[in-house]
């Protein structure tokens, strides 16, 4: 699997496909696709139907009197394959180079246990149940290799994962100077360090600053390098758009919001502090006002 992250062979190809797939006429059901609404990819949960169909019509083959049952359950599997495919492609394609490697070994394996068993369900419709087995647990077998493939991309290589989420563990409770008011230029994206953590801070026309984490939740790109419009940042990387006031994201492909910073203005210098955190910490007193962002 390492070594199939660094080749290089298939990458045409690759590029191909993920123009088409991103050239779709999807609209908002890519959002929708993505899982945005979930709060995780929805392509792991939609898989779930074919797998457990095809795992249980193969049980079934081992039982006598079950041949109708199994064929049924193959056709609930091809049938739920499809919406399962096409959340994986609209995901894969906004992965980085060595996830789509990965990812595309991943596609062939399902494409060809679906087509395995399309060939099993078409063979048991004929009244050839011995083939239709066979077929069967071809396609139960290439679609486990894909599975343990789809493993390795989302454990491994992180896809899907919230690539902010350890934001929350890492900064320290209490407030955290991040530099002179004079150091952020309004409308324009400034990237700070907060207990090393990298953050984003926007000031507006008005003068209130909002601050995010910086590592975009779905892939850690740099928000500091995003463009800033409408009252939001746009990740340079694969297009996630998150609202300044609190890191919601409200476009994809991220499924999970920004880390949202409190900042504060004391002797002309901006402080920030972890949204949620204590407002005292160790008898600290608030002696300036706290923007909540866009509150």
């Amino acid at each position: 699997m390492d070594r199939l992250e660094h080749t290089t062979v298939l990458d045409g190809a690759i590029d191909l496909v993920q123009e088409k797939v991103r050239a779709l006429p999807l609209g908002s059901l890519r959002d929708t696709l993505h899982g945005r609404w979930l709060g995780h990819p929805v392509h792991p949960l939609l898989v779930q139907v074919p797998l457990g169909s095809w795992l249980s019509a193969a049980v079934l083959d081992l039982l006598p009197g079950q041949r109708r049952a199994a064929c049924a359950l193959i056709g609930v599997g091809l049938g739920a394959a499809g919406p399962a495919a096409l959340a994986g492609w609209v995901d894969w394609a906004e992965l980085q180079s060595r996830q789509r490697r990965v990812g595309f070994v991943h596609a062939a394996a399902n494409v060809t246990a679906v087509a395995l068993y399309a060939g099993s369900f078409a063979a048991r419709l004929r009244g050839r149940t011995a083939l239709g087995k066979a077929l069967g647990l071809a396609g139960l077998s290439v679609v486990s290799v894909g599975g343990a493939v789809g493993g390795h991309l989302a454990y491994r290589q992180a896809s899907g994962a919230n690539h902010a989420e350890a934001v929350q563990d890492l900064v320290q409770p209490g407030w955290h100077e991040v530099g002179a008011v004079a150091d952020f230029p309004v409308g324009e994206p400034v990237r700070r360090f907060v207990d090393n953590v990298p953050v984003v801070l926007v000031r507006e026309q008005g003068g209130q600053l909002h601050a995010l984490a910086d590592m975009c939740s779905h892939l850690g790109g740099p928000l500091s390098d995003g463009e800033v419009e409408d009252g939001c940042v746009r990740c340079p990387w694969h297009g996630s758009v998150f609202r300044l006031s609190d890191g919601w994201n409200v476009q994809g492909p991220a499924t999970a919001p920004q880390p949202a910073f409190d900042t504060r203005i004391v002797d002309g210098r901006v402080e920030t502090r972890l949204r949620g955190q204590d407002a005292e910490v160790g008898g600290e007193s608030d002696p300036g006002p706290v923007s909540h962002s866009g509150a």
